[in-house]
């Protein structure tokens, strides 16, 4: 039991007890409240009298206030089981959005703001920072074309981009397709994930259901023997949420007409401007060389796996055709590191039962940085409750919420509330992701309000015989998500514009991603790890039932399985990473087009599966014939939609800059307190309210280079 000052918090979480009917009127209400700041600001002061204190401070405490419920009414889409609450919050999220993009374009506003600029005022380098930042935001808001018919087109598209957002990330969150089998052609898949899968009645009789959500989807690309049945679910999968391809392609349409609107080339130049890249230049460059140094090694890697889809064809009497294709690699690559590796993903997750894998984690941020976890359960959520009812604080029974405090070491203080919802279930989010559900900041009064935050991700759900036990990769997801929420947590901000993870999106990733790094050291591991069958009696007869004479497990996992398991952190890591330079190249194409007409000439989803078979040198069903227009990948690609758009490339920039980090302060000391703390306080507190190289040159103690990345990858 925690101790009673840490079961206290100061500050009540947010209650999650919306209406269909209160979402959209909350919606209503906070934009009428920010609409009545903004028109007082424009009626009281004159641009000879503006001062940051009375143009951008009310603006930015109208933000701050906004956010505490904003970013909530948006997240019920996300989460919700009704679909009534889903389909509210979308129009909450609508109606905001157009709000935003009208204040955004607020000419009156404007000019104070650009008089605020121009008087050249001492303020703090974080006020400094969002001075600079508001002004840019109008010019890059349409501010800066002359007002008339070209600034009203410029409105007009970027209220429609941001219906095509919603309406393309609400039909991935509702797509609820999949396939029948039979078990035969399953054959191979994993007992609990068949057991899981609904059962089929009527002309279905005897077959299973078998959805694209990730618990079913990877481990049938990853187990099932048949040929037939990956190729099967890859297209379709690839062909799931095809309302979704007529908008992508409006979309990028209509961001390359707003682009060359306010001057700019194309949509990636007017994107990468205010990143860290600056300009697609650099991005291409990057990509390109990275490209160059993989080609080799992924041709190498499919040289090999070619060998073993040979031999397994061969043992089963089955023809080798001589193609490796998409819908093999998976499969494939599991085979090499089972025979050639003896890593066992099964045995594997045993040891990874979730619950006890997030205490271990949680652990580890507990030592590094100096917090307290303490979950919130039984009559202790009735205590926090503002309402007293302590279902309140959660939008579904299985999400667990923890209050973050910090050590005695660092002060004790309170530092925030973390959620974890890790099930999925019809109508949610589909991946892994954390969503900031209240930034922290700096009120009107001077106090701080704190933040928090949820990790929302698709284990596999418990059963009675095995609790969720999680493979390594998604260990290391789990991981990445939850490095996301430790700097949602413990940065602080003046102003929630610049709080927890809000910074350029090639940046974004980088502290998650060298917190990965964890999850490849043998003593991390360790930790980490508690066989399911040590969790209770029932546990223990279930495995027993399946084990047959073998001898009992050992409680945590073997160190010669933690051997095995390192050794193949790289295999195969050329496909890996070549697949994600499809992604950034594809991204970077169709936002980079030489002029309007292309882009609208453009076949979108052939150049989405040709660029794939040129990078990644993987067969598509293109070379069965099939067409190039086989499959509409684009259309299930949310990134693209929701924020990284011409950023994708920002998940292998960042790693040059988390892989620099680790090697430079981590490696050869992981959980060494000091270098934990410095690296929270010079990285993770400060978000986004200073420049990012500037964060990251401070911490290194130079400016970033890419020799431990090409190194870690064994390219150098």
């Amino acid at each position: 039991m925690a101790p009673e000052h840490l079961r206290r918090p100061p500050q009540a979480p947010p209650v999650f007890t919306a209406t269909a009917q209160s979402i959209v009127d909350d919606a209503k209400r906070l934009i009428e409240a920010s609409r009545k700041v903004q028109d007082d600001v424009v009626a009281t002061v004159k641009p000879e009298s503006a001062t940051f204190n009375a143009v951008l401070k009310p603006l930015a405490q109208d933000e701050n206030v906004m956010s505490l419920e904003s970013h909530i009414l948006g997240f019920y889409q996300a989460v919700s089981t009704q679909q009534e609450l889903r389909d509210a919050s979308s129009k909450a999220e609508e109606l905001m959005d157009e709000f935003f993009i009208e204040a955004a374009m607020r000419e009156d506003v404007y000019k104070l703001v650009d008089a605020v600029l121009k008087k050249n005022e001492s303020l703090d380098p974080e006020s400094r920072r969002l001075l600079e930042k508001e002004h840019k935001d109008f010019i890059r808001n349409g501010l800066g074309l002359p007002a008339g018919p070209k600034r009203d087109r410029f409105k007009e598209i970027k209220k429609r981009l941001s219906q095509i957002s919603i309406e393309f990330q609400k039909n991935l969150n509702e797509e609820n397709e999949g396939i029948w089998f039979t078990r035969e052609e399953l054959d191979g898949v994993p007992e609990d994930v068949l057991a899981g899968l609904k059962k089929g009645e009527g002309e279905h009789e005897g077959k299973l259901w078998l959805t694209f959500k990730y618990p079913d989807l990877f481990p049938t690309m990853k187990y099932a023997k048949n040929p037939e049945t990956r190729k099967q679910v890859m297209i379709q999968n690839e062909n799931k949420c095809n309302q979704n391809v007529p908008l992508f392609r409006e979309a990028i349409i209509l961001r390359d007409e707003a682009a060359r609107l306010l001057g700019y080339p194309n949509h990636a130049a007017f994107r990468i401007e205010d990143k860290m890249a600056k300009t697609p230049e650099t991005v291409n460059t990057f990509l390109g060389d990275l490209r160059s140094r993989l080609t080799a090694g992924g041709q190498k890697e499919i040289k090999s796996l070619l060998e073993f889809k040979k031999a397994d064809l061969e043992s089963r009497g089955e023809k080798f055709d001589g193609h490796y294709y998409l819908w093999d690699h998976r499969f494939y690559d599991r085979l090499m590191l089972e025979k050639d590796y003896s890593l066992d993903q099964q045995l594997i997750a045993e040891y990874f039962p979730l619950q006890t894998t997030i205490e271990g984690m949680l652990k580890i941020f507990e030592e590094l940085f100096g917090l307290v976890f303490v979950e919130i359960t039984g009559e202790d959520r009735e205590k926090v409750a503002p309402t007293g009812k302590g279902s309140d604080i959660v939008w579904h029974e299985d999400v667990q919420i923890f209050s973050v405090w910090n050590d005695e070491g660092e002060g004790s203080g309170f530092v925030g509330y973390l959620y974890l919802d890790l099930f999925p279930r019809t109508g949610k989010y589909g991946h892994a992701a954390n969503f900031n559900l209240q930034p922290g900041f700096i009120d009107a009064e001077g106090n701080r309000r704190y933040p928090a935050t949820a990790l929302v991700c698709n284990f596999t759900k418990p059963t009675p015989k095995k609790p969720s036990l999680l493979k390594h990769d998604e260990v290391v997801t789990l991981f990445h998500e939850l490095g996301h929420g430790i700097h949602d947590l413990v940065a602080k901000t003046i102003y929630s514009r610049f709080h927890g993870t809000n910074t350029v999106r090639d940046f974004v990733e980088a502290p998650s991603q060298m917190l990965e790094n964890w999850c490849w050291t043998p003593s991390q591991l360790k930790s980490l790890s508690k066989h399911y069958s040590t969790l209770s009696p029932d546990y223990l007869a279930a495995w027993k039932e399946q084990a047959g004479s073998q001898e009992a497990p050992s409680e945590q996992i073997p160190d010669s399985v933690i051997e095995n398991l390192i050794r193949t952190k790289h295999v195969n890591d050329a496909l890996f990473n070549l697949r994600q330079l499809h992604f950034g190249i594809f991204d970077m194409t169709v936002h980079q087009p030489e002029s309007h007409e292309k882009i609208k000439e453009l076949p979108i989803s052939a150049t989405y599966n040709s660029l794939r078979k040129q990078i990644t040198q993987m067969e598509g069903p293109e070379s069965l014939g099939l067409g190039e227009e086989w499959g509409h990948g684009e259309a299930t690609f949310g990134h693209l939609i929701g924020g990284y758009d011409a950023g994708y490339y920002g998940y292998l920039s960042s790693q040059v800059y988390s892989t620099d980090m680790f090697y430079t302060v981590f490696k050869d000391d992981p959980m060494n307190p000091t270098a934990g703390r410095r690296y929270r306080y010079k990285v993770l507190e400060k978000g986004g309210s200073q420049d990012e190289m500037t964060t990251l040159t401070e911490f290194l103690g130079r400016e970033p280079k890419t020799d431990a990345f090409y190194k870690d990858m064994g390219l150098a």
